[in-house]
């Protein structure tokens, strides 16, 4: 090999690691202890805290509909933009060819009869989706940003994607939850049922919070600002839900998403319910969910069985199994298909939901974005659907998980071993 070769090898090798270095280094401080349990879920300190540690304050006067499955999320989703006036704002991570070639022609339709369509595709989520048609959004009008592209200026962002979900009308209506734009929200993969998933669909003051979350992201890609009475006009009460709409990012923030998750567990008093479709919680998260079940807080995990996008992060949570089962949490894997949910309830009376997955990637790595909302109605509305999939579920057992084979012991391992980037 020549000097030149070993000259450029070198650097090659060089520049792979400081990129490599640069996307697993954390830039912020973490959480190193479990926040104290000074209230419960009823209390008025726990919403002011909310509030004040995790930014916006709660909002009353809100609605907020559930949309179960692609057969109710992505119809109401289309007759929204179908029924735009002024402005879309659109922010998303999966955006591939099928359902993605659907919202990318009525966005266009939009942009052409005059709307003002931004949008923001996650630059890992939307790599495969067919380049023509991004182009022909932009030539019908849209204003279409990638977020986060490779570039070699910017290599230690690699590891941050944009996750959130987000879809905003006017200013006046609002869209989040799980749900990405892939076939397999609408007809299911390989023959296997539609994923099973829940979106949510909001009016209200609240929306104005999901609209200043999706100009975060549109300032970071494009450097421009959306204000003005057109992106956040004024909003009367249209319910009588009190919500908070907050976003999380490395930048900005990383470790909120995981400080709500820890005073949201510290505040529960009888009951936890979660349903996340990517369970790999970090060590201060598992002491949190013990710490409620030892305190007799009914705790039920439901989280996807053998049909996972995620195999390596399925075997990580099952590593995790055993403490928790040993505190008498409850767990459950659902099997009829890939589960895709992200909910968490609290004592049947406040639910978070939205993009974050309950995992060190949404609690430190990704931009996530997740709508809190005190309300019996959706609680009891969650936990209606919570216990319909737990009847679809194989519940594990403690004894069973012990007597699991060697294989699977060494697959647990191993993939702990990368449960920082799951």
């Amino acid at each position: 090999m020549s000097i030149l070769a070993i000259v450029i090898t070198t650097l090659l090798v060089t520049a792979f690691v400081i990129a490599l270095a640069a996307n697993l280094a954390t830039t912020e401080k973490r959480l190193l202890y479990r926040p104290r349990r000074l209230y419960t879920s009823a209390d008025a300190d726990f919403r002011r805290a909310l509030g004040i540690l995790l930014g916006p304050p709660l909002v009353s006067g809100n609605r907020i509909d559930t949309l179960v499955n692609g057969e109710q999320i992505y119809p109401a989703m289309l007759n929204a933009i179908r029924t735009a006036q002024t402005n879309i704002s659109f922010e998303t991570f999966v955006f591939r060819d099928g359902v993605g070639a659907t919202f990318v022609e009525e966005l266009s339709n939009a942009a052409r009869r005059g709307v003002q369509v931004h949008m923001l595709l996650d630059w890992l989520g939307s790599r495969t989706m067919n380049q023509a048609l991004l182009h022909a959004a932009r030539e019908a009008g849209c204003d279409l940003h990638v977020y986060h592209p490779p570039s070699w200026y910017h290599l230690g962002r690699l590891n941050n994607r944009t996750h959130r979900k987000l879809l905003v009308v006017d200013g006046k209506v609002g869209f989040t939850g799980g749900v990405g734009m892939g076939i397999e929200w609408k007809d299911g993969l390989k023959g296997m049922p539609a994923w099973r998933d829940s979106h949510f669909r909001a009016e209200g003051p609240v929306v104005a919070q999901m609209q200043a979350v999706f100009v975060d992201n549109w300032i970071k890609a494009t450097g421009r600002v959306l204000h003005g009475a057109e992106y956040f006009p004024k909003l009367s009460h249209c319910g009588d839900m009190d919500a908070q709409m907050f976003g999380s990012s490395p930048v900005g923030g990383s470790e909120s998403m995981h400080l709500m998750v820890l005073l949201a567990l510290t505040a529960a008093k009888s009951t936890i319910d979660i349903e996340n479709a990517y369970f790999v919680p970090d060590k201060l998260t598992v002491e949190a969910l013990c710490s409620a079940a030892r305190r007799g807080v009914r705790v039920r995990i439901v989280v996807p069985g053998r049909y996972t996008d995620a195999r390596v992060g399925r075997w990580a949570a099952q590593g995790l199994y055993g403490a928790l089962l040993q505190a008498g949490i409850q767990i459950f894997e659902y099997q009829p298909t890939m589960m895709h949910c992200k909910v968490l309830v609290i004592d049947g009376v406040w639910s978070s939901v939205g993009s974050a997955n309950f995992d060190d990637r949404s609690f430190r790595l990704n931009d996530e974005a997740n709508l809190n909302v005190f309300s019996s109605e959706l609680a009891e509305k969650q936990t209606a659907l919570i216990d319909a999939d737990i009847l679809k579920s194989r519940r594990m057992m403690l004894k069973k998980w012990r007597n699991r084979k060697f294989g699977r012991r060494v697959n647990e391992r191993l993939a702990l071993l990368l449960r920082s980037q799951l």
